[in-house]
């Protein structure tokens, strides 16, 4: 008795380390499987499929079209975005891709703003796949009783439950009519709330069937990160139809928002160690045969007419024919020569005219000059009184400070005539777009707003002394010679007009000549 009841400790022990053991190996057996399990469970391959979406900018065509796509109801095409519905009430559109997709896994990435002034919005966005194209209809722009899937962006509480906005998921077999009254909540195989109005940033979707489950996965539009998504919600064995056409379609009611999609990008998902099938199978035979037979049509029109002009002008015959057309690289130097070319020669007629102003100025104050010392002589007479000869000294002051800034503008447009030939002789010698020719146009933009600024003074200081023009002669002898006041202010009436005429033609050149600089 006394052995078994010692032998009793050390069996249990036994029994206890072996159950231990056991425990261990059979948890650790289960870690290795699961971290098998998920290692093996790799990634799909995607492609990016161009024919099946749609992005700006340069999203419209000249004709209004989106390429690949066609649009319907209210929808606007634009270079950056389509806008499905406008904030205006009772609107309907949508936008649905020209051919089927047959692509047995598929992920979808939408890119869409809905905005308004209102606390609510009304009614919402869709994104279908379906087996036909729902052009109009009340299902959100859309035609009802569909066959395939709609995810539905609902903005209008339809129940009074608040519990709007709403991302709901709902399938059809083309027999069940939509649930307007309930926002398709008893119909709805998968269903998250989330807010997508007015918000800073775009929300995006991306919808993903894979493996006979759909997932959506939803960006707020609180943040420009593109990849920051989070989960709404997810129906597994889901079975969809094999073929269908993408959509997205908008609808406003009593209340209305804008519903703005950005962008549409679908891909291909191909399971792992399957090589994804060539683009050439994805199109069909006779699609293929009539293309090809188009682009031989179109090669066969294309070598009679070079045959034609080849005729016609036999001189290049021979010659390659991108010769003849000139790059965008010469296009542009040589509309900036020709631009240099108008330039100098505007400034040389201004150079001209202002050496026939000093001429015409040169001529009136010797004239002035001579009657003064006539008239000085004469003074001791009495026939010249103190402001007289005042008036005349402050016209002949005014006739020589004209003089001399007519001569630095005349100077400034010798300048500036040197910088454009030399700018010319260094375009021709190195070409243009360098540094040296930008800073000598920049030199010669300086030196005409120069005279631009000086001619203005000039006109003022003109304006300024308005009495100066109203200068009379005083009575002298009748002398053939003597200045009388109509000739003086017929002048200045010519002068002034000259000088106005010249500052709008200045101002007219420097705005052609801006876009050069």
């Amino acid at each position: 008795m006394a052995v078994s009841i010692a032998q009793r400790p050390a069996a249990s022990a036994r029994v206890l380390i072996l159950t231990f053991l056991t425990t261990v190996i059979f948890h650790r057996t289960v870690a290795d499987v699961s971290t098998g399990a998920s290692t093996s469970e790799e990634s799909p391959h995607r492609r990016f499929e161009y024919k099946y979406s749609f992005k700006g900018p340069h999203l419209s065509q000249t004709d209004g079209g989106i390429p690949f796509w066609i649009h319907s109801g209210n929808a606007i095409p634009s270079a950056d975005q389509v806008r499905i519905t406008p904030s205006l009430r009772s609107q309907r559109g949508s936008v649905w891709t020209k051919n089927k997709v047959s692509f047995e896994h598929w992920e979808a990435e939408v890119t869409f703003r809905v905005s308004g002034r209102g606390r609510m919005g009304a009614d919402g966005l869709a994104v279908w796949f379906t087996t036909a194209q729902g052009l109009d209809g009340p299902v959100y722009g859309a035609a009802d009783q569909w066959s395939g899937i709609g995810i539905f962006f609902d903005s209008f509480d339809n129940d009074g439950k608040k519990n709007n906005p709403a991302i709901v998921v709902v399938g059809n077999n083309g027999n069940l009519v939509y649930d307007h009254q309930n926002d398709g909540t008893t119909q709805a195989l998968g269903t998250c709330l989330r807010d997508f109005r007015n918000k800073p940033y775009p929300v995006r979707a991306k919808i993903t069937y894979y493996k006979k489950t759909l997932t959506v996965m939803i960006n707020n539009g609180f943040t420009p990160d593109k990849e920051d998504y989070e989960f709404c919600t997810k129906v597994d064995n889901m079975i969809i139809p094999s073929e269908g056409f993408f959509g997205i379609s908008a609808a406003t009611g009593g209340l209305a928002d804008d519903h703005d999609v950005l962008s549409f990008l679908l891909f291909r998902l191909t399971e792992p160690g399957q090589q994804p099938p060539p683009p050439e199978s994805e199109m069909p035979k006779e699609e293929k045969d009539k293309y090809q037979e188009e682009f031989q049509n179109f090669q066969q029109e294309l070598d009679k007419k070079k045959e034609e002009f080849q005729k016609e002008h036999p001189d290049v015959q021979g010659e390659p024919i991108e010769d003849l057309y000139e790059t965008v690289n010469d296009r542009e130097i040589r509309q900036v020569f020709e631009g240099q070319n108008r330039i100098h020669l505007e400034i040389k007629q201004l150079h001209r005219q202002l050496a026939m102003i000093l001429d015409e100025q040169r001529r009136y104050v010797s004239v002035i000059t001579d009657e003064v010392a006539k008239k000085g002589t004469n003074a001791e007479s009495g026939q010249l009184d103190t402001s007289s000869q005042q008036q005349l000294g402050s016209v002949i002051a005014t006739q020589q400070e004209v003089l001399r800034n007519l001569n630095e503008l005349k100077n400034s447009f010798h300048e500036s005539l040197k910088q454009i030939g030399s700018t010319q002789h260094q375009g021709n010698a190195v070409g243009m777009g360098t540094y040296e020719t930008i800073q000598h146009f920049n030199d010669i933009k300086e030196h005409l707003h120069t005279v631009k600024r000086d001619v203005e003074h000039l006109v003022q200081r003109n304006a300024q002394n308005p009495a100066e023009k109203a200068v009379k002669c005083p009575e002298m002898p009748p002398m053939p010679s003597c200045l009388s006041t109509v000739h003086f202010a017929i002048f200045i009436v010519v002068q002034s007009i000259l000088f106005f005429c010249y500052i709008m033609y200045k101002s007219q050149q420097e705005a052609a000549a801006k876009k050069f600089f």
